[in-house]
Protein backbone atom coordinates (compact mmCIF):
# COMPACT_ATOMS: atom_id res chain seq x y z
CA UNK A 1 0.00 0.00 0.00
CA UNK A 2 1.54 3.32 -1.09
CA UNK A 3 1.98 6.04 1.50
CA UNK A 4 1.80 9.83 1.36
CA UNK A 5 2.09 12.53 4.01
CA UNK A 6 -0.37 15.16 5.26
CA UNK A 7 0.71 18.76 4.65
CA UNK A 8 -2.55 20.61 5.38
CA UNK A 9 -5.86 19.98 7.14
CA UNK A 10 -8.87 22.26 6.56
CA UNK A 11 -11.90 20.71 8.25
CA UNK A 12 -13.03 17.73 6.13
CA UNK A 13 -10.40 18.54 3.47
CA UNK A 14 -6.91 17.04 3.79
CA UNK A 15 -4.04 17.80 1.41
CA UNK A 16 -1.32 15.14 1.15
CA UNK A 17 1.98 15.09 -0.71
CA UNK A 18 3.86 12.11 -2.16
CA UNK A 19 0.73 10.72 -3.81
CA UNK A 20 2.00 10.06 -7.34
CA UNK A 21 0.02 7.23 -8.86
CA UNK A 22 -3.19 8.10 -7.03
CA UNK A 23 -6.35 8.31 -9.16
CA UNK A 24 -9.45 10.48 -8.89
CA UNK A 25 -12.05 9.10 -6.48
CA UNK A 26 -9.60 6.56 -5.01
CA UNK A 27 -10.30 5.65 -1.41
CA UNK A 28 -7.54 6.44 1.11
CA UNK A 29 -6.90 5.96 4.82
CA UNK A 30 -5.90 9.03 6.83
CA UNK A 31 -3.55 8.99 9.84
CA UNK A 32 -2.97 6.28 12.40
CA UNK A 33 -6.71 6.04 13.06
CA UNK A 34 -7.29 5.06 9.42
CA UNK A 35 -10.04 7.59 8.70
CA UNK A 36 -11.85 6.98 5.41
CA UNK A 37 -11.31 9.56 2.66
CA UNK A 38 -11.64 9.99 -1.10
CA UNK A 39 -9.37 11.75 -3.58
CA UNK A 40 -11.27 14.62 -5.24
CA UNK A 41 -8.42 16.54 -6.91
CA UNK A 42 -4.85 15.86 -8.01
CA UNK A 43 -2.08 18.43 -8.64
CA UNK A 44 1.37 16.97 -9.40
CA UNK A 45 2.11 14.79 -6.35
CA UNK A 46 -0.52 16.51 -4.18
CA UNK A 47 -3.82 14.79 -3.47
CA UNK A 48 -6.83 16.72 -2.16
CA UNK A 49 -8.89 14.35 -0.05
CA UNK A 50 -12.37 14.76 1.39
CA UNK A 51 -12.56 12.86 4.67
CA UNK A 52 -15.81 11.15 5.67
CA UNK A 53 -15.05 11.32 9.39
CA UNK A 54 -14.17 14.02 11.94
CA UNK A 55 -10.58 15.22 11.35
CA UNK A 56 -10.12 16.75 14.83
CA UNK A 57 -6.60 15.99 16.07
CA UNK A 58 -5.26 15.06 12.64
CA UNK A 59 -2.22 17.16 11.66
CA UNK A 60 0.70 17.53 9.23
CA UNK A 61 3.26 14.76 8.73
CA UNK A 62 0.77 12.00 9.58
CA UNK A 63 0.65 9.20 6.98
CA UNK A 64 -1.89 8.80 4.19
CA UNK A 65 -2.35 5.27 2.86
CA UNK A 66 -3.44 4.88 -0.78
CA UNK A 67 -5.62 1.84 -1.44
CA UNK A 68 -5.72 2.22 -5.23
CA UNK A 69 -9.43 1.30 -5.13
CA UNK A 70 -12.48 3.54 -5.64
CA UNK A 71 -14.98 4.17 -2.86
CA UNK A 72 -17.34 1.22 -3.29
CA UNK A 73 -20.35 -0.45 -1.72
CA UNK A 74 -20.95 -4.15 -1.08
CA UNK A 75 -23.99 -5.54 -2.89
CA UNK A 76 -25.46 -8.82 -1.72
CA UNK A 77 -27.85 -10.47 0.78
CA UNK A 78 -28.19 -8.44 3.97
CA UNK A 79 -28.93 -5.05 2.42
CA UNK A 80 -32.69 -5.16 3.00
CA UNK A 81 -33.87 -3.97 6.46
CA UNK A 82 -30.43 -2.46 7.13
CA UNK A 83 -29.61 1.07 8.24
CA UNK A 84 -26.31 2.39 6.87
CA UNK A 85 -24.49 5.70 7.15
CA UNK A 86 -23.36 7.68 4.10
CA UNK A 87 -20.45 5.33 3.32
CA UNK A 88 -22.35 2.08 4.00
CA UNK A 89 -21.28 1.39 7.56
CA UNK A 90 -24.08 -0.56 9.35
CA UNK A 91 -25.24 1.75 12.13
CA UNK A 92 -27.13 -0.89 14.10
CA UNK A 93 -24.03 -3.10 14.34
CA UNK A 94 -21.80 -0.14 15.24
CA UNK A 95 -24.24 0.85 18.00
CA UNK A 96 -24.16 -2.63 19.50
CA UNK A 97 -20.34 -2.67 19.60
CA UNK A 98 -19.29 1.00 19.92
CA UNK A 99 -22.22 2.77 21.57
CA UNK A 100 -24.54 5.57 20.45
CA UNK A 101 -21.90 7.47 18.46
CA UNK A 102 -19.81 6.30 15.50
CA UNK A 103 -16.21 5.88 16.65
CA UNK A 104 -13.63 7.40 14.31
CA UNK A 105 -11.80 4.87 12.18
CA UNK A 106 -14.19 2.04 13.07
CA UNK A 107 -14.16 -0.77 10.50
CA UNK A 108 -17.28 -2.91 10.21
CA UNK A 109 -18.14 -4.82 7.02
CA UNK A 110 -21.42 -3.60 5.49
CA UNK A 111 -22.73 -7.16 5.04
CA UNK A 112 -22.82 -9.67 7.89
CA UNK A 113 -19.92 -12.07 7.45
CA UNK A 114 -21.23 -14.61 10.00
CA UNK A 115 -24.79 -15.08 8.79
CA UNK A 116 -25.50 -18.02 6.48
CA UNK A 117 -28.03 -17.66 3.66
CA UNK A 118 -29.98 -20.44 1.96
CA UNK A 119 -28.73 -20.28 -1.63
CA UNK A 120 -30.94 -21.91 -4.29
CA UNK A 121 -29.18 -22.31 -7.67
CA UNK A 122 -31.06 -21.43 -10.86
CA UNK A 123 -28.43 -22.76 -13.31
CA UNK A 124 -26.78 -26.15 -13.86
CA UNK A 125 -23.22 -27.23 -14.33
CA UNK A 126 -22.11 -26.84 -17.95
CA UNK A 127 -24.67 -24.14 -18.70
CA UNK A 128 -23.54 -21.04 -20.61
CA UNK A 129 -24.11 -17.77 -18.76
CA UNK A 130 -23.33 -14.13 -19.43
CA UNK A 131 -23.12 -10.96 -17.37
CA UNK A 132 -26.36 -10.18 -15.54
CA UNK A 133 -27.75 -13.74 -15.68
CA UNK A 134 -29.17 -15.16 -12.45
CA UNK A 135 -26.98 -17.79 -10.82
CA UNK A 136 -29.40 -18.39 -7.97
CA UNK A 137 -31.54 -16.70 -5.35
CA UNK A 138 -31.75 -16.15 -1.62
CA UNK A 139 -35.01 -15.57 0.27
CA UNK A 140 -33.67 -12.49 2.05
CA UNK A 141 -36.98 -11.49 3.66
CA UNK A 142 -40.51 -12.91 3.35
CA UNK A 143 -41.20 -10.11 0.83
CA UNK A 144 -38.03 -10.33 -1.27
CA UNK A 145 -36.10 -12.91 -3.24
CA UNK A 146 -32.55 -11.63 -3.64
CA UNK A 147 -31.18 -12.65 -7.03
CA UNK A 148 -27.46 -13.46 -7.25
CA UNK A 149 -26.22 -12.27 -10.65
CA UNK A 150 -23.18 -12.98 -12.80
CA UNK A 151 -20.89 -9.97 -12.27
CA UNK A 152 -20.54 -7.39 -15.04
CA UNK A 153 -17.77 -8.27 -17.51
CA UNK A 154 -17.91 -12.01 -16.80
CA UNK A 155 -19.37 -14.72 -19.05
CA UNK A 156 -18.64 -18.36 -19.77
CA UNK A 157 -19.66 -21.88 -18.78
CA UNK A 158 -20.66 -22.97 -15.26
CA UNK A 159 -17.84 -25.20 -14.00
CA UNK A 160 -19.32 -25.61 -10.52
CA UNK A 161 -22.46 -24.41 -8.71
CA UNK A 162 -23.22 -24.86 -5.01
CA UNK A 163 -26.43 -24.87 -2.98
CA UNK A 164 -27.40 -24.77 0.68
CA UNK A 165 -26.49 -22.48 3.57
CA UNK A 166 -23.50 -20.31 2.65
CA UNK A 167 -21.73 -17.18 3.89
CA UNK A 168 -21.64 -14.09 1.67
CA UNK A 169 -17.85 -14.44 1.36
CA UNK A 170 -17.99 -18.06 0.21
CA UNK A 171 -17.70 -19.03 -3.44
CA UNK A 172 -21.09 -20.07 -4.82
CA UNK A 173 -19.99 -20.81 -8.38
CA UNK A 174 -17.02 -21.21 -10.69
CA UNK A 175 -17.27 -19.95 -14.26
CA UNK A 176 -14.96 -21.18 -17.04
CA UNK A 177 -13.91 -18.21 -19.19
CA UNK A 178 -11.57 -19.52 -21.87
CA UNK A 179 -8.58 -21.01 -20.05
CA UNK A 180 -9.35 -19.30 -16.73
CA UNK A 181 -11.78 -20.31 -13.99
CA UNK A 182 -13.29 -17.39 -12.06
CA UNK A 183 -14.90 -17.77 -8.64
CA UNK A 184 -18.14 -15.91 -7.93
CA UNK A 185 -19.13 -14.95 -4.38
CA UNK A 186 -22.59 -14.19 -3.08
CA UNK A 187 -21.78 -10.46 -2.98
CA UNK A 188 -20.04 -8.04 -5.32
CA UNK A 189 -18.55 -4.56 -4.94
CA UNK A 190 -19.31 -1.54 -7.12
CA UNK A 191 -17.93 2.00 -7.22
CA UNK A 192 -20.58 4.48 -6.09
CA UNK A 193 -19.53 7.01 -8.75
CA UNK A 194 -20.05 4.61 -11.65
CA UNK A 195 -23.44 3.92 -13.23
CA UNK A 196 -24.39 0.25 -13.34
CA UNK A 197 -24.60 -0.94 -16.92
CA UNK A 198 -27.81 -1.82 -18.77
CA UNK A 199 -28.79 -3.18 -22.19
CA UNK A 200 -31.21 -0.44 -23.17
CA UNK A 201 -33.10 2.51 -21.72
CA UNK A 202 -36.86 2.64 -22.26
CA UNK A 203 -39.46 5.40 -22.10
CA UNK A 204 -41.39 5.30 -18.77
CA UNK A 205 -45.01 4.43 -19.59
CA UNK A 206 -46.52 3.15 -16.33
CA UNK A 207 -47.47 5.31 -13.31
CA UNK A 208 -45.85 4.89 -9.93
CA UNK A 209 -48.99 4.91 -7.79
CA UNK A 210 -48.55 6.53 -4.40
CA UNK A 211 -52.08 6.61 -2.99
CA UNK A 212 -51.81 10.42 -2.72
CA UNK A 213 -54.63 11.90 -4.80
CA UNK A 214 -52.98 15.20 -5.73
CA UNK A 215 -49.95 13.28 -7.01
CA UNK A 216 -51.54 10.29 -8.76
CA UNK A 217 -54.36 12.20 -10.46
CA UNK A 218 -53.01 15.68 -11.15
CA UNK A 219 -49.21 15.31 -11.22
CA UNK A 220 -48.32 11.63 -11.71
CA UNK A 221 -44.81 10.19 -11.64
CA UNK A 222 -43.94 7.32 -13.99
CA UNK A 223 -42.01 4.24 -12.91
CA UNK A 224 -38.45 5.05 -13.88
CA UNK A 225 -39.17 8.78 -13.70
CA UNK A 226 -37.71 11.67 -11.72
CA UNK A 227 -39.43 14.22 -9.50
CA UNK A 228 -38.59 16.88 -6.96
CA UNK A 229 -40.44 18.28 -3.94
CA UNK A 230 -39.21 21.80 -3.14
CA UNK A 231 -40.69 23.77 -0.29
CA UNK A 232 -39.91 25.95 2.73
CA UNK A 233 -39.46 24.74 6.30
CA UNK A 234 -42.62 23.21 7.76
CA UNK A 235 -44.46 22.76 4.46
CA UNK A 236 -44.40 18.95 4.67
CA UNK A 237 -41.51 17.75 2.47
CA UNK A 238 -40.51 14.98 4.86
CA UNK A 239 -44.10 13.79 5.39
CA UNK A 240 -44.61 13.65 1.61
CA UNK A 241 -41.41 11.60 1.27
CA UNK A 242 -42.52 9.28 4.08
CA UNK A 243 -45.93 8.82 2.43
CA UNK A 244 -44.23 7.96 -0.87
CA UNK A 245 -42.01 5.42 0.90
CA UNK A 246 -44.97 3.85 2.73
CA UNK A 247 -47.54 3.68 -0.04
CA UNK A 248 -45.87 3.71 -3.47
CA UNK A 249 -46.23 0.46 -5.40
CA UNK A 250 -42.46 0.07 -5.89
CA UNK A 251 -41.13 -3.32 -4.77
CA UNK A 252 -38.01 -1.89 -3.11
CA UNK A 253 -37.67 1.39 -1.19
CA UNK A 254 -34.30 3.11 -0.68
CA UNK A 255 -34.62 6.10 1.65
CA UNK A 256 -31.63 8.46 1.86
CA UNK A 257 -31.79 10.88 4.79
CA UNK A 258 -29.11 13.27 3.57
CA UNK A 259 -28.17 15.93 6.11
CA UNK A 260 -31.57 15.84 7.82
CA UNK A 261 -32.03 16.84 11.46
CA UNK A 262 -31.35 14.03 13.90
CA UNK A 263 -34.87 14.05 15.39
CA UNK A 264 -36.44 13.56 11.92
CA UNK A 265 -34.12 10.66 11.13
CA UNK A 266 -34.79 9.18 14.59
CA UNK A 267 -38.54 9.39 13.90
CA UNK A 268 -37.95 7.65 10.55
CA UNK A 269 -35.93 4.86 12.18
CA UNK A 270 -38.51 4.37 14.94
CA UNK A 271 -41.61 4.50 12.72
CA UNK A 272 -40.52 2.44 9.71
CA UNK A 273 -40.02 -0.88 11.58
CA UNK A 274 -43.58 -0.54 12.94
CA UNK A 275 -45.18 0.24 9.58
CA UNK A 276 -47.14 -2.42 7.75
CA UNK A 277 -46.72 -2.93 4.01
CA UNK A 278 -50.24 -2.18 2.68
CA UNK A 279 -49.85 -4.66 -0.19
CA UNK A 280 -48.79 -7.72 1.88
CA UNK A 281 -49.45 -6.95 5.54
CA UNK A 282 -45.79 -7.59 6.38
CA UNK A 283 -43.45 -5.02 8.03
CA UNK A 284 -42.42 -2.35 5.53
CA UNK A 285 -38.75 -2.71 6.53
CA UNK A 286 -38.72 -6.11 4.81
CA UNK A 287 -38.41 -4.28 1.49
CA UNK A 288 -36.60 -1.11 2.62
CA UNK A 289 -32.98 0.10 2.84
CA UNK A 290 -32.24 3.27 4.83
CA UNK A 291 -29.17 5.47 4.41
CA UNK A 292 -29.05 7.73 7.49
CA UNK A 293 -26.66 10.67 7.35
CA UNK A 294 -27.77 13.28 9.87
CA UNK A 295 -26.77 16.95 9.94
CA UNK A 296 -24.36 16.40 12.86
CA UNK A 297 -22.37 13.77 10.92
CA UNK A 298 -19.25 14.83 8.95
CA UNK A 299 -20.32 17.03 6.04
CA UNK A 300 -18.30 15.16 3.39
CA UNK A 301 -20.21 11.93 4.03
CA UNK A 302 -23.36 13.79 2.98
CA UNK A 303 -21.93 14.12 -0.51
CA UNK A 304 -21.33 10.36 -0.72
CA UNK A 305 -24.64 9.27 0.83
CA UNK A 306 -26.87 9.85 -2.20
CA UNK A 307 -24.43 7.97 -4.45
CA UNK A 308 -24.38 5.10 -1.96
CA UNK A 309 -28.17 4.97 -1.99
CA UNK A 310 -28.32 5.27 -5.78
CA UNK A 311 -25.88 2.38 -6.34
CA UNK A 312 -27.85 0.10 -3.99
CA UNK A 313 -31.08 1.10 -5.80
CA UNK A 314 -29.53 0.35 -9.22
CA UNK A 315 -28.45 -3.08 -7.96
CA UNK A 316 -32.04 -4.07 -7.08
CA UNK A 317 -33.28 -2.53 -10.34
CA UNK A 318 -30.90 -4.87 -12.18
CA UNK A 319 -32.76 -7.81 -10.64
CA UNK A 320 -35.87 -6.66 -12.53
CA UNK A 321 -37.54 -4.95 -9.58
CA UNK A 322 -39.30 -1.60 -9.49
CA UNK A 323 -37.30 0.55 -7.07
CA UNK A 324 -38.12 3.96 -5.58
CA UNK A 325 -35.38 6.15 -4.13
CA UNK A 326 -36.20 9.12 -1.90
CA UNK A 327 -33.45 11.67 -1.23
CA UNK A 328 -34.20 14.06 1.63
CA UNK A 329 -32.80 16.57 1.03
CA UNK A 330 -30.65 17.37 -2.00
CA UNK A 331 -30.21 20.97 -0.79
CA UNK A 332 -28.12 19.76 2.13
CA UNK A 333 -26.13 17.59 -0.25
CA UNK A 334 -25.49 20.71 -2.37
CA UNK A 335 -24.42 22.58 0.78
CA UNK A 336 -21.83 19.86 1.40
CA UNK A 337 -20.55 20.40 -2.16
CA UNK A 338 -20.36 24.13 -1.48
CA UNK A 339 -18.37 23.67 1.73
CA UNK A 340 -15.84 21.29 0.17
CA UNK A 341 -15.52 23.55 -2.91
CA UNK A 342 -14.87 26.57 -0.71
CA UNK A 343 -12.15 24.77 1.23
CA UNK A 344 -10.52 23.82 -2.07
CA UNK A 345 -10.55 27.51 -3.05
CA UNK A 346 -12.45 26.83 -6.29
CA UNK A 347 -14.05 29.67 -8.23
CA UNK A 348 -17.59 30.00 -6.79
CA UNK A 349 -20.72 30.09 -8.90
CA UNK A 350 -24.15 31.48 -8.05
CA UNK A 351 -24.69 31.91 -4.27
CA UNK A 352 -21.20 30.40 -3.70
CA UNK A 353 -22.26 26.97 -4.97
CA UNK A 354 -19.59 25.34 -7.15
CA UNK A 355 -19.82 26.01 -10.87
CA UNK A 356 -20.39 22.30 -11.51
CA UNK A 357 -23.51 22.10 -9.28
CA UNK A 358 -25.93 21.68 -12.21
CA UNK A 359 -23.89 18.90 -13.83
CA UNK A 360 -23.62 16.99 -10.52
CA UNK A 361 -27.37 17.19 -9.98
CA UNK A 362 -27.98 16.05 -13.57
CA UNK A 363 -25.57 13.11 -13.15
CA UNK A 364 -27.51 11.99 -10.08
CA UNK A 365 -31.02 12.15 -11.55
CA UNK A 366 -29.96 10.67 -14.89
CA UNK A 367 -29.21 7.37 -13.15
CA UNK A 368 -32.98 6.88 -12.83
CA UNK A 369 -34.92 5.18 -15.61
CA UNK A 370 -36.82 2.21 -16.94
CA UNK A 371 -34.30 -0.19 -18.47
CA UNK A 372 -33.74 -3.55 -20.08
CA UNK A 373 -31.31 -5.13 -17.61
CA UNK A 374 -28.19 -7.13 -18.45
CA UNK A 375 -28.88 -10.85 -18.82
CA UNK A 376 -30.30 -13.35 -21.28
CA UNK A 377 -33.94 -12.93 -20.20
CA UNK A 378 -34.25 -9.23 -21.22
CA UNK A 379 -35.99 -8.46 -17.91
CA UNK A 380 -37.17 -4.91 -17.29
CA UNK A 381 -36.39 -2.94 -14.15
CA UNK A 382 -37.32 0.59 -13.12
CA UNK A 383 -35.67 3.07 -10.78
CA UNK A 384 -37.74 6.13 -9.80
CA UNK A 385 -36.03 9.00 -7.99
CA UNK A 386 -37.73 11.66 -5.87
CA UNK A 387 -35.64 14.38 -4.26
CA UNK A 388 -36.73 16.90 -1.65
CA UNK A 389 -35.24 20.38 -2.01
CA UNK A 390 -35.11 22.87 0.88
CA UNK A 391 -34.53 26.33 -0.63
CA UNK A 392 -33.88 29.12 1.92
CA UNK A 393 -37.17 30.81 2.72
CA UNK A 394 -38.96 28.68 0.14
CA UNK A 395 -37.40 30.68 -2.70
CA UNK A 396 -37.94 28.63 -5.87
CA UNK A 397 -35.33 30.71 -7.71
CA UNK A 398 -32.64 29.07 -5.56
CA UNK A 399 -29.82 27.57 -7.73
CA UNK A 400 -30.44 24.05 -6.38
CA UNK A 401 -34.16 24.21 -7.27
CA UNK A 402 -33.50 25.65 -10.73
CA UNK A 403 -30.74 23.13 -11.52
CA UNK A 404 -33.04 20.31 -10.38
CA UNK A 405 -35.97 21.52 -12.49
CA UNK A 406 -33.81 21.37 -15.60
CA UNK A 407 -33.47 17.59 -15.31
CA UNK A 408 -36.60 16.27 -13.52
CA UNK A 409 -39.97 15.87 -15.21
CA UNK A 410 -42.26 16.16 -12.19
CA UNK A 411 -42.41 19.25 -10.00
CA UNK A 412 -44.43 19.09 -6.77
CA UNK A 413 -44.30 22.66 -5.43
CA UNK A 414 -45.01 22.80 -1.70
CA UNK A 415 -46.62 26.02 -0.53
CA UNK A 416 -46.27 27.33 3.06
CA UNK A 417 -49.51 29.30 2.57
CA UNK A 418 -51.40 26.04 2.09
CA UNK A 419 -49.53 24.46 5.00
CA UNK A 420 -50.54 27.36 7.27
CA UNK A 421 -54.15 26.76 6.20
CA UNK A 422 -53.67 23.11 7.29
CA UNK A 423 -54.19 21.90 3.73
CA UNK A 424 -51.99 18.81 3.33
CA UNK A 425 -50.34 17.68 1.14
CA UNK A 426 -49.51 21.38 0.69
CA UNK A 427 -48.80 20.98 -3.03
CA UNK A 428 -49.72 24.05 -5.06
CA UNK A 429 -51.80 22.82 -8.01
CA UNK A 430 -51.15 26.01 -10.01
CA UNK A 431 -47.33 25.84 -9.81
CA UNK A 432 -46.80 22.06 -10.00
CA UNK A 433 -46.59 20.04 -13.20
CA UNK A 434 -45.90 16.57 -14.59
CA UNK A 435 -44.44 15.85 -18.02
CA UNK A 436 -45.35 12.15 -17.79
CA UNK A 437 -49.10 12.57 -18.35
CA UNK A 438 -48.87 11.83 -22.07
CA UNK A 439 -46.54 8.85 -21.45
CA UNK A 440 -48.93 7.12 -19.06
CA UNK A 441 -52.21 8.22 -20.67
CA UNK A 442 -52.80 4.92 -22.45
CA UNK A 443 -52.11 2.94 -19.26
CA UNK A 444 -54.56 5.00 -17.16
CA UNK A 445 -57.27 4.96 -19.80
CA UNK A 446 -57.01 1.17 -20.24
CA UNK A 447 -56.34 0.06 -16.64
CA UNK A 448 -58.46 2.56 -14.68
CA UNK A 449 -61.07 4.24 -16.90
CA UNK A 450 -61.26 5.63 -20.43
CA UNK A 451 -62.17 9.10 -19.16
CA UNK A 452 -59.48 9.33 -16.43
CA UNK A 453 -57.28 11.86 -18.25
CA UNK A 454 -60.31 13.83 -19.44
CA UNK A 455 -61.53 14.13 -15.83
CA UNK A 456 -58.07 15.31 -14.76
CA UNK A 457 -58.08 18.04 -17.41
CA UNK A 458 -61.60 19.07 -16.40
CA UNK A 459 -60.54 19.37 -12.74
CA UNK A 460 -57.41 21.36 -13.60
CA UNK A 461 -59.49 23.77 -15.71
CA UNK A 462 -61.88 24.35 -12.80
CA UNK A 463 -58.98 25.07 -10.41
CA UNK A 464 -57.48 27.55 -12.88
CA UNK A 465 -60.84 29.27 -13.37
CA UNK A 466 -61.23 29.47 -9.59
CA UNK A 467 -57.91 31.32 -9.31
CA UNK A 468 -59.05 33.91 -11.87
CA UNK A 469 -62.47 34.33 -10.24
CA UNK A 470 -60.95 34.78 -6.79
CA UNK A 471 -58.97 37.75 -8.10
CA UNK A 472 -62.20 39.32 -9.39
CA UNK A 473 -64.04 38.48 -6.15
CA UNK A 474 -61.38 40.29 -4.11
CA UNK A 475 -62.08 43.45 -6.09
CA UNK A 476 -65.89 43.45 -6.43
CA UNK A 477 -67.05 40.82 -3.90
CA UNK A 478 -68.39 37.29 -4.40
CA UNK A 479 -72.00 38.56 -4.50
CA UNK A 480 -71.23 40.46 -7.70
CA UNK A 481 -70.35 37.25 -9.55
CA UNK A 482 -72.89 35.41 -11.69
CA UNK A 483 -74.52 32.23 -10.42
CA UNK A 484 -72.45 30.22 -12.91
CA UNK A 485 -69.18 31.71 -11.62
CA UNK A 486 -70.19 31.11 -8.00
CA UNK A 487 -70.94 27.48 -8.78
CA UNK A 488 -67.47 27.17 -10.34
CA UNK A 489 -66.01 28.50 -7.07
CA UNK A 490 -68.00 25.97 -5.04
CA UNK A 491 -67.04 23.07 -7.32
CA UNK A 492 -63.37 24.04 -7.21
CA UNK A 493 -63.58 24.27 -3.41
CA UNK A 494 -65.03 20.76 -3.37
CA UNK A 495 -62.11 19.52 -5.49
CA UNK A 496 -59.64 21.18 -3.10
CA UNK A 497 -61.23 20.14 0.19
CA UNK A 498 -62.93 16.85 -0.66
CA UNK A 499 -60.38 15.47 -3.11
CA UNK A 500 -56.94 17.13 -2.91
CA UNK A 501 -56.86 17.51 0.89
CA UNK A 502 -55.69 14.24 2.43
CA UNK A 503 -55.04 13.23 6.05
CA UNK A 504 -51.84 11.14 6.33
CA UNK A 505 -52.89 9.92 9.79
CA UNK A 506 -56.46 8.79 8.98
CA UNK A 507 -56.66 5.02 8.34
CA UNK A 508 -58.97 5.38 5.33
CA UNK A 509 -57.80 8.71 3.96
CA UNK A 510 -54.03 8.09 4.07
CA UNK A 511 -54.13 5.91 0.94
CA UNK A 512 -56.49 6.01 -2.06
CA UNK A 513 -56.30 3.57 -4.96
CA UNK A 514 -56.43 4.85 -8.55
CA UNK A 515 -59.89 3.33 -8.96
CA UNK A 516 -61.26 5.17 -5.91
CA UNK A 517 -59.57 8.41 -7.02
CA UNK A 518 -61.33 8.12 -10.36
CA UNK A 519 -64.73 7.48 -8.74
CA UNK A 520 -64.31 10.40 -6.32
CA UNK A 521 -63.29 12.90 -8.99
CA UNK A 522 -66.01 11.68 -11.37
CA UNK A 523 -68.63 12.19 -8.65
CA UNK A 524 -67.50 15.75 -7.82
CA UNK A 525 -67.45 16.74 -11.50
CA UNK A 526 -70.78 15.04 -12.12
CA UNK A 527 -72.36 17.26 -9.44
CA UNK A 528 -70.73 20.31 -11.05
CA UNK A 529 -72.04 19.55 -14.55
CA UNK A 530 -75.49 18.62 -13.21
CA UNK A 531 -75.53 21.91 -11.33
CA UNK A 532 -74.60 23.83 -14.48
CA UNK A 533 -77.45 22.15 -16.37
CA UNK A 534 -79.85 22.96 -13.53
CA UNK A 535 -78.81 26.63 -13.64
CA UNK A 536 -79.45 26.65 -17.38
CA UNK A 537 -82.92 25.24 -16.69
CA UNK A 538 -83.71 28.13 -14.37
CA UNK A 539 -82.94 26.61 -10.94
CA UNK A 540 -81.47 28.92 -8.32
CA UNK A 541 -77.93 28.52 -7.03
CA UNK A 542 -79.23 28.40 -3.45
CA UNK A 543 -81.39 25.36 -4.26
CA UNK A 544 -78.41 23.54 -5.81
CA UNK A 545 -76.02 24.30 -2.94
CA UNK A 546 -78.64 23.25 -0.34
CA UNK A 547 -78.83 19.67 -1.67
CA UNK A 548 -77.98 17.10 1.03
CA UNK A 549 -75.90 15.03 -1.40
CA UNK A 550 -73.10 17.61 -1.06
CA UNK A 551 -72.49 16.42 2.51
CA UNK A 552 -72.16 12.85 1.24
CA UNK A 553 -69.61 14.03 -1.36
CA UNK A 554 -67.52 15.65 1.38
CA UNK A 555 -67.35 12.31 3.25
CA UNK A 556 -66.41 10.13 0.26
CA UNK A 557 -62.71 10.05 1.12
CA UNK A 558 -63.43 8.37 4.46
CA UNK A 559 -65.25 5.42 2.86
CA UNK A 560 -63.32 2.10 2.73
CA UNK A 561 -61.74 1.14 -0.61
CA UNK A 562 -64.26 -1.61 -1.42
CA UNK A 563 -67.32 0.29 -0.17
CA UNK A 564 -69.92 0.82 -2.96
CA UNK A 565 -70.97 4.11 -1.35
CA UNK A 566 -69.27 6.34 -3.93
CA UNK A 567 -71.26 4.73 -6.75
CA UNK A 568 -74.44 5.25 -4.71
CA UNK A 569 -73.57 8.95 -4.23
CA UNK A 570 -73.04 9.26 -8.00
CA UNK A 571 -76.54 7.86 -8.64
CA UNK A 572 -77.99 10.04 -5.85
CA UNK A 573 -76.82 13.13 -7.76
CA UNK A 574 -79.00 12.13 -10.75
CA UNK A 575 -82.01 11.51 -8.52
CA UNK A 576 -81.78 14.77 -6.51
CA UNK A 577 -81.42 16.91 -9.64
CA UNK A 578 -84.30 15.02 -11.23
CA UNK A 579 -86.27 15.82 -8.08
CA UNK A 580 -85.46 19.51 -8.51
CA UNK A 581 -86.85 19.43 -12.05
CA UNK A 582 -90.07 17.67 -10.95
CA UNK A 583 -90.55 20.21 -8.13
CA UNK A 584 -90.27 23.08 -10.63
CA UNK A 585 -92.72 21.43 -13.05
CA UNK A 586 -95.21 20.83 -10.21
CA UNK A 587 -95.01 24.44 -9.01
CA UNK A 588 -95.51 25.73 -12.59
CA UNK A 589 -98.58 23.50 -13.00
CA UNK A 590 -100.06 24.87 -9.76
CA UNK A 591 -99.52 28.43 -10.98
Amino acid sequence: MKQGKIIRVAGPLVVASGCLGAKMYDMVRIGELGLIGEVIELREDLAFIQVYEDTTGIGPDEPVFLTGLPLSVELGPGLISSVFDGIQRPLDIIRSTEGDFVTRGVEVPPLDRKKKWEFVPLVKQGQEVKEGDFLGEVQETPLLKHKIMVPVGLSGKIAEIKKGKLLVEESIAKIQTGKEVKEVKMFQTWSIRRNREVHERLMPDEPLTTGQRVLDTLFPLAKGGTGCVPGPFGSGKTVVQHQLAKWSDAQIIVFVACGERGNEVADLLLSFPELEDPHTGRPLMERTVIIANTSNMPVAAREASIYTGMTIAEYFRDMGYSVALMADSSSRWAEALREISGRMEEMPGEEAYPAYLASRIAEFYERAGKVVCLGSDNRIGALSVMGAVSPPGGDLSDPVVQATLKVVKVFWALDDRLANMRHFPAINWLLSYSLYVENIKDYLNSQVAEEFIALRQDAMQLLEEESELQEIARLVGVESLSARDRLILESARSIREDFLHQNAFHPQDTYTSLRKQYLMLRTILHFHHSGMNALADGKSLEEILALEVREKISKMKFLPEEDPGILEIYMDIDSVFKGLTQMKETSEDNV
